[in-house]
């Protein structure tokens, strides 16, 4: 998942606003008590982020995968 993916899921589940807020504040175990914003500046991969993100929040599995793909070109 590159990062324009995962900032496009963030936006496609949470909403722009919200998506930006919960990844700059929402500290996450999985991460190593990092935020999203931190785990990225840290070189975790997006993929992680994103998974760690959606079963802290309690995103559907059905949502989880495939959400903020972008279209091939």
């Amino acid at each position: 998942m590159r990062v324009s993916e995962f900032w496009q899921a963030v936006a496609d589940e949470f909403g722009e606003g919200y998506g930006r807020t919960v990844t700059r504040d929402l500290v996450l175990g999985a991460l190593g008590d990092r935020t999203p914003v931190q785990a990225i500046a840290a070189g975790i991969d997006t993929k992680e982020i994103w998974v760690a993100l959606c079963a802290s929040t309690d995103v559907p599995p059905n949502r989880r995968y495939g959400v903020g793909q972008l279209p091939q070109k």
